[in-house]
């Protein structure tokens, strides 16, 4: 009986599907690592293919690696095009569409190679001495646009001599005399990304900036690039920081202009303009060029517009004077009578069309993030996530219509997880003004129970968390452990317009009245919160703001997690390398404008703090230093206050190695359970 028993429930077993033989589990950091992510999708001339970079993580090797896959617009033959075990990046199409050219380190160093599609043969084309960081096809085929870092003044050739040089010397000591001397995570050794001229039929590399002290972006701002040909190829447009300022403190990029073969000096276009200038585009008929432009010198985070300029020395005019949005991204239509856009709108990264005659802006595709559009025939590819979903490539027609998915790379690993569901919500915040915020339900969601809450809080400050896949705050860990999040896009958030986010510009203290009257609204219309079981997290801007919130609302959390805030607002300028950030914030430097920095210093309320914190932070920030993190901690641990100190001696101002992701999530839960779950 027992083995008939067992025998059926085997024939039972079989008749159910797989995909419901195992159920979903809840969402995890592993879940976050194991999703493949797709970036730099590149449509084909003919506008029928798409060629993309899919990473994947590599816990063993603690990286990620990147390959080139191919597709055909329709969603068929999805097909890998590389497997070699170094990384294959940034893939540009040949101007026939016959080849894909890349970057890959297989040899040892960074080079471009090729990808023949007839025959997938692979080969080398460039054999440089030094690292290439980019590269663009010219329009006509014959040449490639690289970049290479190399000390101004020298040749690619001499830069090897002299950095080899270098690394033979047995003293280690480096003289500075002038600023940045480190940027991000990087110590700088005089080196400056230099734009180049690579013949495809031979030749050596042009330089097409020696001597200018100065840098080309060799990754470019949100993955455009900041480098165009004129339409026949004899020319390029590229930007740079302007060379007569002081980078670090100094918002003035320009653009430039220099015949390809280097005759004459790269010609400035927007001297005029001391803010930031970017993201030259070409017209299709070569007769327009547009880019982007800020108007608020030392303003990183002021408005982009949209500029028009008649080729090559004609009038210019701003397309988008009266729109209140900043596009990250553009492209033009294909008869060039409109431009289409991406811009941060009310927590979405969505789709706009642009009327060049009229200006009259429409939105297209109004929901998730939208990542590098382009024109595709009658159609438009891009990448599309939100926060149930890493990216997947998608088209519409011109309309933002006929949507369709164009591929699925994550289909059997979303299946097999369970995620909270969201929703956005609004609330009155500052001024009476509507401040949008989202919500994310535990995985395990039953409307009975009543659920710790983390309330994370964004960085920048002008940045938002919205409706997107996040690798590293990524809500979907929080909801898969147990928790409801709430998340609140305060004042000072990008895509509510400018003068939402400019009003923070002085009173970094004021996002934190929308982020009370925000956890209030949320407990009060969401009646499975547990308001007494709130923990509060944030990183960077939301890292200060924990700080902020440890002495200024030292009632608000059962417990709070630091990673990488500022305790110290004026030692902060001193430490820190973009000098342009908190000269605009605080309205001018701390000698000038000592209350700028003093009246919103978290150091100030530290005598008020007595909420549990975990302290994170990374060696190799310096944009918010570790010194930071360790007197935050120092000051916990003097105060007596539980407290913990995760470090990481290899990272940034992110956490980007995967093991290092999985001990961060690790640890977070883990001080999140110790101080929000209910006592046994």
């Amino acid at each position: 009986m027992i083995l008939l028993r067992n025998l059926l429930s085997l024939f039972v077993l079989l008749a159910v599907p797989l995909s419901l033989q195992s159920q979903p589990h809840p969402f995890t950091v592993h879940d976050l690592l194991s999703m493949d992510r797709i970036s730099g999708q590149q449509v084909s001339p003919s506008g029928d293919k798409v060629v993309f970079v899919l990473r994947v993580t590599d816990l063993e090797a603690d990286r990620g690696r990147t390959d080139l896959w191919m597709v055909n617009i329709d969603g068929s033959g999805l097909t890998q095009l590389t497997t070699d075990p170094e990384n294959d990046s940034d893939p540009f199409w040949s101007s026939d569409g016959e080849s894909i050219y890349f970057l890959s380190s297989r040899t040892g160093s960074k080079q471009v190679w090729q990808h023949i599609l007839k025959s997938g043969e692979e080969k080398q084309i460039t054999s440089l001495p030094l690292d290439v960081n980019y590269l663009l096809p010219s329009p006509d085929g014959q040449n490639l646009a690289i970049i290479m870092d190399v000390f101004p003044g020298m040749t690619f050739q001499e830069t090897r001599i002299k950095v080899d040089e270098r690394e033979k010397r047995k003293s280690s000591g480096v003289i500075y005399e002038d600023l940045f001397i480190r940027h991000w995570d990087t110590w700088e050794d005089g080196r400056r990304s230099h734009l180049f001229i690579f013949p495809l039929n031979g030749g050596a590399p042009v330089d097409l900036m020696p001597d200018m002290d100065a840098d080309t972006p060799s990754q470019p701002f949100g993955g455009i690039e900041e480098i165009a040909f004129t339409s026949d190829g004899t020319g390029i447009v590229f930007t740079t920081k302007a060379v007569d300022e002081k980078e670090a403190w100094s918002t003035d990029w320009d653009l430039y202009y220099v015949p390809i073969d280097g005759s004459v000096e790269p010609e400035c276009l927007t001297e005029k303009n001391e803010a930031w200038d970017t993201q030259p585009v070409f017209s299709p008929d070569g007769k327009i060029l547009a880019y982007l432009a800020m108007d608020r010198p030392q303003y990183e985070s002021d408005r982009y517009r949209i500029i028009l300029r008649d080729w090559p020395d004609g009038p210019e005019r701003v397309l988008t004077a009266n729109w209140d949005r900043s596009p990250s991204h553009f492209f033009w239509s294909k008869d060039g009578k409109k431009i289409f856009a991406v811009a941060e709108n009310l927590a979405q990264g969505i789709l706009f069309s642009i009327n060049v005659k009229t200006a009259e802006v429409t939105p297209l595709i109004d929901r998730g993030h939208l990542r590098s559009p382009s024109l595709a025939g009658k159609r438009i590819v891009y990448g599309l996530d939100n926060l149930k979903s890493p990216v997947e490539l998608y088209s519409s027609d011109l309309k933002g219509e006929n949507i369709k998915q164009i591929t699925a790379i994550n289909a059997d690993k979303l299946a097999a997880v369970e995620m909270g569901d969201y929703e956005q919500f609004s609330f009155s915040g500052y001024n009476n003004e509507t401040v949008y915020g989202y919500l994310v339900k535990p995985a395990d969601f039953d409307p009975s129970r009543k659920y710790p809450v983390a309330f994370l809080i964004h960085g920048g400050p002008h940045g938002s968390f919205g409706n997107d896949f996040h690798y590293r705050w990524n809500p979907q860990t929080y909801a898969g452990a147990g928790y409801a999040v709430v998340m609140i896009d305060f004042h000072g958030s990008a895509g509510y317009g400018q003068e939402f986010q400019d009003i923070i510009r002085g009173n970094w203290a004021l996002p934190m009245f929308d982020l009370q009257k925000g956890l209030a609204a949320a407990l009060e219309k969401y009646p499975f919160l547990n308001g007494e079981r709130v923990g509060a997290l944030g990183a960077s801007y939301g890292g200060y703001m924990i700080n902020w919130i440890a002495g200024n609302w030292p009632d608000g959390f059962r417990c709070l997690v630091n990673h990488d805030g500022n305790i110290d607002e004026r030692m902060a300028y001193f430490d820190t390398e973009e000098l342009w950030f908190p000269e605009w914030e605080h309205l001018g430097t701390p000698w000038d404008n000592p209350d700028g920095y003093e009246k919103h210093n978290p150091l100030n309320y530290v005598k008020n703090w007595k909420t549990p914190m975990l302290v994170v932070h990374g060696q190799k920030d310096y944009r918010v230093v570790v010194t930071q993190g360790i007197g935050t901690f120092n000051a916990l641990q003097r105060k007596g206050i539980p407290s913990q100190f995760l470090y990481f001696p290899d990272e940034n101002h992110w956490v980007l190695k995967p093991n290092n992701s999985i001990l961060w999530h690790d640890t977070v839960l883990a001080w999140l359970n110790r101080w929000l779950r209910e006592e046994e």
